[in-house]
This record gives structure tokens, C-alpha cells and sequence, in this order.
């Protein structure tokens, strides 16, 4: 079978039974503090787990895509190197969320999920039982002290032999979402796919769990049946769930016949396609190989990633993106040979694929070869300079060990791969000191660890079986009972607290828009302020800096009108901003990110070039026509997602709608929403761009302000402009007064540096005069009145007289020290001397660095009381 038809037999299979068939989440998860990426099927019904909303569907199955590179699931550094393990993959599941009853519509529990697995892969897809093995959770005699699953080993008993059946510890066979949250037992499903030969000497059941590549897991079962606290204790769930998760790609590498995932028909075109590109052959060279499966994996990962709306960047989500692509593009370029853009050419095969079932990637094809392409472009370069680096590095290394901080450092601040280090200094017969490199990272990570560590207490529950109701949208003040409060710390905000109310008009943040402030009235007087709002597994939690005294009292939530307002006006001004840019750039451009904040809005979008000072003006007043018009706010709550389509609302990529949803409309601007907006456009007052920018390539930002901002835009810059025509002496047109200085000034830095030269070339005598042969060597350490470029004419110019010269100037500019070093290229290849050596060394005394070529280089720094230290020092390089 080809994987589409195996993708289909299984849906189709669960659809028998009863199950809802729903699409992929997003792989990149908005509006979910706890988790950057999806990395299991499970995460977009994490709140029916919990207990914070009823599924409009007991039983559901899908194929979720998933990456898995960060946090607890971490498997990057597997990829490539064996041929089961990917950042993205495709995970098939089906859920049940409650327990079993009677009715065939109704959740059920292990028999079934047991029952059903089997029938699907012995009786549809015919893998042979005789090939299948099943694990159950053994039970634990740690401070959990929890039994064997008997209930999971009986029903698997009744369909597959006792020896067919083999116990699981707790690493294997229970199944937790973290370190607190909903868990269980599980039971898995192993293949062996090995030859005949090689199980008649070796038996499956030894290898289960082993790491084999042949006897892999291809389906999980989870039992979601406990809740783990936050003190580690187990408690009992109300209801209990099903969860299961197979491995799409390893199941096609079964069905198909197949020894490896990356031979099946998902990767194979993929890695036709790197030979073709790369004019290798895959299968004849294991570091070659594992360069194509590292490239073949990480394409999809990327790819899936920006159609998603998550573009590269240095930060958060978006690190880990660019750390996946420069990963393979590393690969490429050392194991394959290839020094340009190549991964960008993958990405048609990529959407021939899998485009049919997931079809953002044809949608977004385009987008996603133009930030590959420029990715790779910006790492390439990043490696071509980085290579500089370690050989200056190599350079002033006086042993034949490389210190690991140095390393560390090419690593963490210019981003070159600590493996090609290692590659090289073994070609140029350097090693690698890897203990300090470890003990760098090391210290690295426990600074960023320390800094981001929350702890959060269990929370204590004052109420229950109580659905929160969001009343925000009408109300900006409510009477709030609380329900549930925890206590959390953290290094950086110190000890808070979280609250569920089961009223709230405080709109938590998502969708780009910040969550609101305010606070609490209590009813002894005093006020307990909410500093943020989010949104956690659909509950609304309330951050407070202190607990309200009372807890089983009724309080006044109130939102801080005045950000709200602000915020709303920025909210609705994106809507017209978008519509504004649709209209007169074209309709390929499609909204990529925004961040409403009270104070500006942030407006990223795909658009192939800079907008010019007229698109930019036409835009300003495309929405300040829709302002002075006053379009009132047209809203449509639980509204049909197919009807709010066909009536023109937008769809964003990357978010997941329900099947209702709700509609902003202001005038012709129709889009799907959550966010709070103004109930007329005139309440924005006023629209005014005050930034346009490229963020990724065809991807740019917009950053603009409304209301009370603009206000204090204008009074800002009337300030600012009578302050400059104070300073240019009050003239009646202060622009061609501004420009008149600056012609003068362009004069006056000629005439300058006209002088600079002449003074250099008078100079150049004298200094000649005062060399100091001292071992061979003419050499003069001096500071200078002269700028940095007149230092560095003067130092050629007299290179240009003598080939045996070792020149140290030092100079002081605008508070700041220079150190400039010049050494004739004779003397840098009989004595192997090395000036960018010289200056980082001597640049401590100027406190600062510096380096260059070994024949010139330049060092700056802080402390111009320094540089006589160091003209002192330069003597010892040459005696």
C-alpha cells in the first residue's frame, strides 16, 4: 500500500467505529504557555484530559503532525543516525475521552482500545501475528507503589499468546504529560520485521525496548487513568481516557516492505531528489547517508513549521526552527560538498508528497522556499565567517589543543556547529578540548534554566464541575466567584499567584492581542491587582501578586478600561491594516503574525518587496478613511465555520478553529476572531505607520499606533522639531536650513580629512627616523593624534619602505582607546608573528578586543589610560 492509502485505511477504519475524524492541529501551538511545539497527538485535547471542557465528541482519531526536538521529547541528535527516529512525524491516533457505557457512541476504555488495535493491523492491514509483540506496565515498588495493569494483561490474554506478551517498567509502560497532569499505564505494540534467519537466532521478545532497528514500537496505548500532583502524588481521575499514538512513518515502513522509514514512499523522493541535487548515491557511504537523512527529515520538519506561521528567528520557537535548518543545511556542507542553497529545491518534491493531505504546504509553497532559500543563504555565510574565526582561533593557540571556552563561544555567539570545529582541528591536527566546551554549554544552560524555572504548586479546588463563562466582550466588571487558585515562583517574577473565577470579563492573551490588567475588589476594602491574563488548557487564569484573604467570598473583577480600549482600537486597526494591504499591494498578501499591545500594534505579512513611501502613505489613509467613516463593529458569535467562510471571513494558517467560530466585520474587512475590538471605527481617532521592515525573505512588519499614541507621537515630535529650529536659530525653513549645514559639514569633513592625510604623510619621516632595531627587527610602539583610518594609511605607507617593520599605534578618540598593530608579511612568515594575536592580547589593557589579519589588525576598547600600558608591553613580541 502506499502511505496515502494507509493513512486512509486507518481513519477509515475508526470512522466504522464510530470515531469523529478531525484534522491536524498546528505543529507550532499558540495560546499554550506549556509546549512550543505539538509533540504528541494528544496536546490539542490536553483540556478534556483535564477536565476544563467537555468534547463535543466522545470518540475522535486523526493524523497529527508532531515535531519533537525540545523539552522531555528531544530526539534531534538521533535523527540521521539511525533510520526510525524524526523531528517531524506524523502520528495516527485514536481517543476516547470517558469511560465505557453501554452505547456504541459512548467513551470506552482498555478492552476496546485493545481489541480494535489488534483487528486493525492483523485482519485489515494484515501484518502477520507471529511478527507482533505486546507490553503491559509490570507495576512499581517506588513511592507510587502502583500494581500491575491486570486489567490490560487480561484482555490482551484473550487475543494473543502468554509468551507474545512481556512486562514494561515504569520507563517504558506509564505514560505521563509531565511533571504533573493526567497519566497512566500504557501498553505498546512491537514489530519485528526482521529476516527469517536472523529471529530463528535471535528471539524477538529479547530485543523489545532494545534500541534494534528492525524491532521497533509502532503503536502505544495509554491508559489516562491518574492525575500527578504536584508534590508527586498520584490521584485517581474522575474519568478515564484512551490515548493512543502510532507512528505513521514506521508503519509504512512494515506494510511497505521495507527495512528503514527513510526507504518508504514518504522519503524516498525526497532523497532521489538530494542525489540529484547533490550528485550523490545514498546506500554506499554511512556518512553520506546519514547526511540525506538528516536533510530528507529536517526539510519536512521546516517546511511544516513556517506553513504553520512559525518563521526562523533567534528566539524561542523560532531558534528552534533555524537550529533544525542549519542542522541539515551543516550536513550539506560538510559530508555532501555542497556551498550554496540547496534545501530550498526540496521543497516542490516535499509538497508532491504529502500536499494532497496536508494542504497548507501547497498553499504555501512559495513562502516557504523563499525563507529556506534565504536561510541558507544567511548560514552559509555565517559558516564561510565562522571558518575566519577558528582560524584565528587555531592561530593563537599556543598548544595542540583548542580551548573548549573558545569554542564555546564560535558556537554560542556566531553560530558555528561545534561538531565542524571538531571536524576540522582533527584535519589540521589540533584537538578539541571537549570537556570545557561541555563545562561552557553547561554553565549556560543552568543560567538559562535558573532564570526560566517556575514552580507551581498543585491547585487547590474550591469548586468543581463548574464551566467557566468568558463575559469580556459585553462587560468590563463582574461579581467572581473564585474556583480554583495554585501559588507559583519564579526566578524572574518572584512569588505569584493564579486564579480561575467562574465569571471573568478579563480577555486573556492569544491570538497576538495581550491579556488584560486590573483588579479584584474585595470585600474587606482592600484590592488585589491582576498583572496579566492567559489562557491554560481553556481556563482563563488570572495572575495576582497576592491572595485574596477571603477565598470563598464573591469579588468585583474589574478590567483596566483604559488598556483595554487602547488595545481593542489597536485590535480592530490590524483588521483594517490587513484589508488596507490586500487592497492596494494584491491579495497574495496573507496576515503571518501579529501583537496587539495597548500601546502599538505589530503587523507581519507576506510581501515580495519593500513598500514604498507612497504604498505607504496609501495605506495611512486607506484605514483613516475607514476611520473618519465609522463603521460599526459587526459581530457574529458562534457562528458555523463553513458559513463564516463562504461569507468572505479569513482563515489565518497556523490557528486551529472549532467548528463555530466568531466574525469581526467593519464594513468590507470580514475575519474570523477572538480578540476585542472598538464598537466603532471613529473610537480609534487616529492610524499612523511608524515602522515598515523585512523580518524573513517575502515576509515584512509593519509596526503602527492609534489613539492616545499618536496623540503623544505628534506632541513628541512638535516638541522635537521646535527644539531643533532653536538650535538652528529659529529659520523660517528649517529643512533647507538643515540641509545647508549638512553640505557644510560634508565640506568640512573633507577638508579634515584631507588634513589628516597631510599630517600622516609629514608624520611618515619622522616616525621612520624613530625605529629601534631590537632583534633583527625595526620596531616602534607610539601613540598618535591621528583617526583610525589616517593610522592605518600611515602604517601601509611605511610598510611600503621597509619589509622588516613592527608597528604599534595607539590613539584616543572620542573617549575610546585604539590599538592598531602592522607587521611586514616577511616578518609574519619567517617569525610567525600574528597581529590580530597581538591586539586581542594587548586589547585588555584598553579593556576590549579586537583582531584582523596577521599582518594588520586593530583592537578597541574603553580605557584610553591603557594604551601607554600597552605601548609598553608591544616590546616583548619582538625580543
Amino acid at each position: 500500500m502506499t502511505s496515502k492509502e494507509i493513512r486512509n485505511q486507518f481513519l477509515n477504519f475508526f470512522k466504522g467505529k464510530a470515531h469523529k475524524i478531525v484534522p491536524s492541529a498546528p505543529m507550532v501551538v499558540r495560546d499554550d504557555p506549556t509546549l512550543m511545539f505539538t509533540n504528541a497527538g494528544m496536546n490539542q485535547f490536553k483540556e478534556f484530559f483535564l477536565g476544563n471542557r467537555k468534547a463535543e465528541h466522545v470518540r475522535v482519531a486523526d493524523s497529527q503532525k508532531c515535531l519533537r526536538v525540545s523539552g522531555k521529547h528531544n530526539d534531534l541528535e538521533e535523527v540521521g543516525k539511525d533510520t526510525y527516529h524524526h523531528t517531524m512525524f506524523e502520528m495516527l491516533g485514536n481517543w476516547s475521552f470517558g469511560d465505557a457505557a453501554s452505547s456504541d457512541t459512548a467513551g470506552y476504555f482498555k478492552k476496546e482500545a485493545i481489541q480494535w488495535s489488534w483487528e486493525l493491523l492483523t485482519d485489515v492491514l494484515k501484518i502477520d501475528k507471529a511478527d507482533l509483540y505486546v507490553t503491559v506496565f509490570e507495576g512499581s515498588e517506588d513511592a507510587d507503589n502502583l500494581e500491575m495493569d491486570k486489567e490490560a494483561y487480561e484482555h490482551w490474554k484473550a487475543i494473543v499468546p502468554k509468551n507474545r506478551i512481556l512486562m514494561g517498567d515504569k520507563k517504558d509502560n506509564f505514560w505521563e504529560m509531565g511533571d504533573q497532569g493526567p497519566c497512566g499505564p500504557c501498553s505498546e505494540i512491537h514489530v519485528d520485521i526482521r529476516t527469517a534467519e536472523e529471529k530463528a537466532k535471535t528471539s524477538g521478545a529479547s530485543l523489545v525496548n532494545q534500541d534494534h532497528p528492525q524491532v521497533v514500537e509502532i503503536w502505544n496505548l495509554v491508559f489516562m487513568q491518574y492525575n500527578r500532583k504536584a508534590n508527586g502524588a498520584l490521584e485517581p481521575l474522575p474519568a478515564k481516557h484512551v490515548d493512543t499514538g502510532m507512528g505513521f512513518e514506521r508503519l509504512c515502513m512494515v506494510l511497505q516492505g521495507v527495512k528503514s522509514n527513510y526507504d518508504t514512499d514518504i522519503f524516498s523522493p525526497i532523497i532521489r531528489e538530494i542525489e540529484t541535487i547533490t550528485n550523490t548515491k545514498y546506500g554506499q557511504n554511512e556518512d553520506i547517508d546519514i547526511a540525506i537523512r538528516v536533510i530528507a527529515d529536517h526539510v519536512r520538519a521546516v517546511a511544516f513549521s513556517i506553513a504553520d506561521g512559525q518563521l526562523p528567528s533567534n528566539t524561542g520557537a523560532g531558534y528552534v526552527i533555524r537550529r533544525i535548518l542549519r542542522r541539515a543545511i551543516r550536513y550539506g556542507f560538510t559530508f555532501l560538498g555542497i556551498k550554496e542553497p540547496f534545501m530550498f529545491r526540496l521543497v516542490n518534491v516535499l509538497v508532491s508528497v504529502m500536499g494532497e493531505a496536508f494542504p497548507e504546504l501547497k498553499q504555501q509553497r512559495h513562502l516557504i522556499e523563499n525563507v529556506v532559500r534565504e536561510e541558507e543563504h544567511s548560514f552559509l555565510n555565517t559558516l564561510e565567517q565562522g571558518l575566519v574565526l577558528l582560524e584565528s582561533v587555531i592561530q593563537s593557540t599556543k598548544t595542540k589543543t583548542v580551548d573548549g571556552h573558545k569554542a564555546f563561544e564560535l558556537y554560542d555567539t556566531y553560530g558555528f556547529p561545534i561538531d565542524l570545529t571538531a571536524l576540522i582541528l582533527e584535519e589540521k591536527g589540533y584537538a578539541l578540548d571537549e570537556k570545557g566546551f561541555e563545562k561552557a554549554m553547561q554553565e549556560q544552560k543552568e543560567r538559562s534554566k535558573s532564570a526560566s524555572e517556575i514552580s507551581k504548586g498543585d491547585w487547590e479546588i474550591l469548586s468543581s464541575d463548574v464551566e467557566q463563562e468568558f463575559v469580556g466582550y459585553d462587560l468590563l466588571e463582574a461579581d467572581v466567584k473564585l474556583t480554583k487558585y495554585r501559588r507559583v515562583s519564579s526566578k524572574k517574577d518572584g512569588e505569584h499567584y493564579q486564579l480561575v473565577f467562574n465569571i471573568t470579563p478579563f480577555y486573556p492573551e492569544g491570538g497576538g492581542q495581550v491579556g488584560d490588567k486590573g483588579y479584584l475588589e474585595v470585600p474587606n476594602g482592600d484590592v488585589v491587582y491582576i498583572v496579566d491574563t492567559k489562557k491554560e488548557n481553556n481556563e482563563i487564569v488570572h495572575f495576582a501578586k497576592s491572595l485574596p484573604r477571603h477565598t470563598e467570598a464573591t469579588f468585583r473583577a474589574v478590567v483596566d478600561k483604559k488598556q483595554r480600549q487602547r488595545t481593542a482600537a489597536n485590535h480592530t486597526a490590524t483588521h483594517l491594516l490587513h484589508q488596507a494591504l490586500r487592497e492596494i499591494l494584491g491579495s497574495h498578501v496573507e496576515q503571518k503574525g501579529s501583537a496587539v499591545h495597548s500601546k502599538y500594534l505589530r503587523f507581519d505579512f507576506s510581501h515580495f518587496a519593500k513598500l514604498t513611501q507612497e504604498e505607504i502613505k496609501s495605506v495611512e489613509e486607506f484605514v483613516r478613511a475607514r476611520i473618519d467613516g465609522q463603521l460599526p463593529l459587526q459581530e457574529n458569535r458562534n457562528v458555523p465555520m463553513t458559513q463564516a467562510l463562504d461569507e468572505g471571513a479569513m482563515a489565518l494558517f497556523g490557528e486551529k478553529y472549532g467548528d463555530t467560530v466568531r466574525t469581526i466585520r467593519f464594513g468590507q474587512s470580514i475575519e474570523l476572531c477572538g480578540g476585542t475590538h472598538v464598537r466603532n471605527t471613529g473610537d480609534i481617532w487616529h492610524f499612523k505607520i511608524v515602522s515598515e521592515s523585512a523580518i524573513a525573505a517575502g515576509i515584512r512588519r509593519i509596526e503602527a499606533i492609534t489613539s492616545d499614541a499618536v496623540k503623544d507621537f505628534y506632541t513628541k515630535s512638535e516638541s522635537v522639531l521646535a527644539e531643533l529650529k532653536g538650535l538652528l536659530n529659529n529659520p523660517q525653513d528649517p529643512v533647507k536650513a538643515l540641509e545647508s549645514l549638512q553640505n557644510e559639514n560634508t565640506r568640512l569633513k573633507k577638508d579634515v580629512e584631507q588634513l589628516l592625510k597631510d599630517k600622516a604623510k609629514n608624520l611618515k619621516g619622522e616616525l621612520l627616523n624613530e625605529l629601534e632595531e631590537v632583534n633583527g627587527i625595526q620596531f616602534l610602539a607610539k601613540k598618535l593624534d591621528l583617526d583610525a583610518a589616517s593610522i592605518k594609511d600611515l602604517s601601509f605607507e611605511m610598510g611600503n619602505s621597509r619589509n622588516d617593520l613592527f608597528l604599534l599605534f595607539g590613539t584616543e578618540q572620542n573617549g575610546k582607546a585604539l590599538l592598531s598593530c602592522y607587521i611586514s608579511k616577511a616578518l609574519v612568515a619567517e617569525r610567525e608573528m600574528n597581529a590580530g594575536t597581538i591586539v586581542r592580547e594587548l586589547g585588555k589593557f584598553i579593556q576590549g578586543g579586537g583582531g584582523g589579519q596577521p599582518f594588520f589588525a586593530t583592537a578597541g576598547g574603553k580605557n584610553p589610560d591603557g594604551i601607554h600600558q600597552a605601548l609598553q608591553e608591544a616590546r616583548k613580541y619582538v625580543v
